[in-house]
């Protein structure tokens, strides 16, 4: 850390601020701007001249004020008290600042990101002589009831163990061992800083293929993201991001989830503020807030504050990959963390790009979705899923932010706006998205053996299906379908089942919400039975229009709703049932 550097203010420009006399400063550094203190970051330097970008609201300030360098990067505060917690872009805890500020946040109002009064119950892992790898772990506090804090050594640091504190009651500034290695003794406490814009440093880098398991059906079964992996959500106003990236950070079977509301509106945050704490965790049964971290910068807040938001959620993410866990980002939206970049660099006068944007955009995009992986290290692997929502202007898929997230992105989430506007959600549409997973996956799915290794030859059938109506759509748009022959109207009324009883799918019904696997595979299933009995029955010379009268079509179209999650033999019923129905239909016919 090197020492404080103490200069003053020559011009103010919205967040962007000057300041002389910052020689002994370096970029990157983090300062105190002003008589309040705001906080900012060096941006970049000329002589004794400090371009600094403020993260809160710079109104009422002037010239000659003073300006601080404190000689450390804009860091984060890693350690227990972290989950549950609700934090603005530059980790400043949002409850706290409430009970000084009330509704609204004053600026230079400070509060320190994690309770420096709470005590934890703290359990050791290793005794005094053991000697221990860079982030080793090295005792336990049970932060909630669903959530285990690993306290591990901090990246760099690594040797023999001098001290180690005893079981007991603390806070997170005391001291939970002290390591000596070469001579040189390191004295670590339940809490660490990192700084946000550098990626943590890691073991080895695995290929991962465990699909993440987010309980809608559009994704897990035919567009499936696996932990460690990325994946992009690009669609216009109103084709239902939020509501997707919600369901996502609800149901996805991650160990931790890391919610970065990037410029979003303030009810849509209000919402995900008040709904999270009520919501039940499927796996556990307990408040889903106890495995949750919110990142909270509404687009009211300051345009800089926002730039930073994405690197403090994925900082937090990377400490709790380290502790073994498999974590899920999800970023909503990135087009408004790219349009705040857009704007500090054109308070900096920098070359525009494309639409106005700075000519990094693609790396810094790139930058942040490589922290995303799967590692191993000391005896255990963690992995970073990330999720970006984009919200391209006018759903235009040409635009730079939606572009370069899909170059450095494998999975693509497209939302349709036709679909949102026939109230089908989620509005992914079928023939535009991908999963660049597939392979992996289905490796996965083989060696996990049982009905898993069946998901990709479904798959498979019910993707051509959806790719054989895409095409007699267009025919039927010039002759209409009754010109059509049995087989090809058959395959027409087979898609519209897989849409409506298996790719839609009810945010807000109870039952339908979640899907579990198991249930995808099996009402899938029996769509695709319904097809292979069908293309069996028109052989005998019968019309389609009897098959879609067969009773047993309403229950497949209902069955989503009808089956419960935890009585999945009804879906054989349905199954024995579309056998009983066809064969005596075909007998009629024969």
């Amino acid at each position: 850390m090197n020492e404080q550097v103490k200069g003053h203010i020559v011009s103010v420009d919205g967040p962007v601020v000057k300041a002389r006399g910052m020689a002994g400063a370096n970029v990157a550094d983090q300062v105190e701007v002003g008589q309040r203190g705001l906080v900012g970051e060096i941006i970049e330097m000329t002589s004794e001249i400090a371009t600094i970008q403020v993260y809160e609201d710079t109104t009422g300030m002037s010239p000659s004020q003073p300006v601080i360098g404190l000689g450390r990067p804009l860091s984060v505060e890693l350690g227990p008290g972290l989950v549950g917690g609700i934090f603005d872009g530059i980790q400043r805890p949002l409850k706290a600042l409430a009970d000084v500020s009330g509704d609204f946040i004053a600026t230079g109002v400070k509060a320190p990101p994690l309770d420096r009064e709470k005590r934890w119950h703290w359990t050791p892992g290793v005794s005094q002589g053991d000697e221990l790898a860079p982030c080793a772990i090295i005792g336990e506090i049970p932060e909630t009831s669903a959530l285990v804090h690993r306290i591990t050594l901090p990246p760099g640091v690594s040797g023999k163990v001098v001290s180690i504190a005893p079981e007991g009651e603390y806070v997170v500034s005391d001291t939970a061992a002290v390591i000596v290695a070469d001579v040189v003794e390191t004295e670590v406490k339940f809490f660490s800083t990192w700084p946000v814009r550098r990626a943590r440093m890691v073991g080895k880098r695995t290929v991962p293929s465990e699909p993440l398991i987010t309980g809608q059906r559009v994704i897990d079964f035919f567009f499936p993201v696996v932990k460690g992996g990325t994946a992009v959500i690009p669609g216009g106003f109103g084709t239902g991001k939020t509501v997707t990236q919600h369901q996502l950070a609800k149901w996805s079977d991650a160990d931790v989830i890391v919610y970065i509301g990037c410029g979003e509106r303030g009810n849509e945050m209000t919402q995900v503020l008040e709904e999270f704490p009520k919501l039940k965790d499927p796996r556990t049964g307990k408040p889903l807030m106890e495995r949750t971290v919110l990142i909270a910068n509404t687009s009211n807040m300051p345009v800089t504050a926002r730039e930073a938001s994405i690197y403090t959620g994925i900082s937090i993410a990377e400490y709790f990959r380290d502790m073994g866990y498999n974590v899920a980002v999800m970023a909503d939206s990135t087009s408004r963390w790219a349009e705040a970049l857009r704007e500090i660099a054109g308070r900096l006068e920098e070359m525009p790009a494309e639409e106005g944007f700075p000519a990094y955009l693609g790396t810094r995009l790139a930058g942040f979705y490589e922290r995303a992986g799967m590692v191993e290290f000391d005896g255990r692997s963690g992995s970073i899923s990330i999720i970006g929502a984009v919200s391209p202007p006018g759903g235009d898929f040409s635009e730079p932010v939606t572009q370069h997230t899909r170059r450095f992105t494998r999975t693509f989430w497209a939302l349709d706006k036709s679909l949102a506007a026939e109230r089908h959600f989620p509005s992914i549409h079928w023939m535009d998205s991908y999963s660049g997973y597939i392979q992996s996956v289905d490796r996965w799915q083989r060696e996990k053996g049982g009905a898993a290794q069946d998901w990709n030859p479904l798959r498979a059938r019910a993707m051509r299906l959806l790719q054989q109506e895409d095409r007699l759509q267009r025919v039927v748009r010039l002759v209409g379908p009754d010109a059509l022959p049995d087989d090809q109207r058959l395959i027409l009324f087979v898609a519209d089942i897989i849409k409506q009883a298996f790719l839609e799918q009810g945010a807000f019904d109870e039952r339908d919400s979640y899907c579990p696997m198991e249930k995808q595979m099996k009402m899938m299933d029996c769509i695709l039975r319904f097809h292979a009995a069908g293309v069996d029955a028109l052989k005998t010379g019968m019309h389609v229009v009897a098959l879609m009268n067969l009773d047993v079509v309403d229950r497949l179209r209902r069955m989503k709703t009808d089956v419960p999650n935890d009585d999945l033999s009804q879906l054989d019923a349905i199954r024995a049932q579309i056998e009983d129905a066809t064969t005596r239909l075909k007998k009629e016919y024969e």
